[in-house]
């Protein structure tokens, strides 16, 4: 017995320790205001989008929650303005599973609003089927329809230089591969939908999201906008909440021991929307606030440039 507890508690001890070092989240520095700007946060209606909105607001920003679920939006919408006092915060209809609704949501944007300064692909699920235009809907959400969203709105942001375009990747990506023979023969970046295949087609679409960034970069050079990629952290969100039960099932104990809560998952977000001094860095991959090498997959070049050219056939722009 005595040795079981004297175990327990090294274990234990080893659990804080990591708690309070590897796994300790570093914080967004910058003190920036956004008085007069205006801001996009896909899926802000819950977890690192809306803890991402939340600052923004307080930073002064004009703040847009483009989100599907509109009961969610406008609870979160509410909340965001009791606790920032900024009245500048609202919802704009956006499913992301949908190009009509994507192009609906570009156009009543772009009549409605002057500014857009900040772009933020924040939006993630885990989940598999079909999108209504025939894409694996992770596939769908995770970066076709931030591809076309992006697309639409890159005339503003050029506009209203020097502006930024965040999207939300992982760590995840680094697991993921380009299987360009599937995607083009069954509209998705792989098969199957067990948990593992699940996490599979997740780090693909992540993937889908580093190699986006590098490539746009590249077609942003001499304009005044800038874009970044980010691993948020591991992190508790509502991602996986339309997932099958076994994948909660599984993920449910790692959750809970090693994810960090969605304040310390926006840091990199808002370090990428902010930093003074980092445009150098455009199409880069960031994490823990800082700018990360990734492997040669990420940062292939054909690779990016074909994915762009299939994404612009998908999505109906070329």
């Amino acid at each position: 017995m005595f040795f079981l507890l004297l175990t327990c508690g090294g274990l234990l001890a080893v659990y804080l320790l990591l708690r309070v070092t590897v796994m300790k989240m570093p914080r967004c520095t910058s003190t920036a205001r956004l008085d007069g700007k205006t801001v996009i946060v896909t899926g802000a209606n819950t977890g690192i989008g809306k803890a991402t909105a939340m600052d923004l607001a307080r930073r002064g920003a004009r703040v847009i929650l483009a989100c599907r679920d509109e009961g969610r939006a406008q609870a979160a919408v509410t909340d965001i303005q009791r606790e920032t006092g900024s009245k500048e915060v609202l919802y704009m209809h956006l499913d992301l599973a949908s190009l009509k609704s994507v192009r609906s949501f570009a156009e009543n944007f772009l009549k409605k609003e002057s500014r857009l300064d900040i772009l933020i692909n924040n939006a993630g699920l885990v989940i598999g089927g079909k999108t209504e235009d025939g894409f694996g809907r992770m596939f769908g959400v995770n970066h076709l329809g931030h591809f076309l969203l992006t697309d639409l709105l890159l005339k503003r942001l050029k506009e209203c230089g020097p502006s930024r375009i965040v999207t939300v990747s992982s760590m995840a990506h680094a697991w993921g591969k380009m299987d360009f023979n599937c995607i083009n023969a069954q509209k998705d970046l792989g098969k199957g939908d067990s948990a593992l295949g699940l996490l599979m087609l997740y780090s693909h679409s992540k993937l889908c999201n580093v190699l986006f960034t590098h490539e746009l970069a590249k077609r942003l050079k001499g304009t005044n906008v800038t874009c970044y990629s980010l691993h948020p952290g591991a992190i508790k969100t509502e991602l996986s909440r339309h997932s099958n039960i076994w994948w909660s099932l599984f993920m449910a104990p790692i959750f809970l021991l090693f994810f960090k809560d969605v304040v310390s998952g926006a840091q990199t977000s808002l370090h990428c929307a902010l930093q003074e001094g980092i445009e150098p860095l455009s199409g880069r991959y960031f994490s823990g606030c800082a700018v990360q090498n990734v492997s040669a997959k990420a940062r292939d070049d054909a690779a990016a440039k074909k994915l762009w050219e299939i994404s612009e056939r998908f999505v109906g722009l070329a």
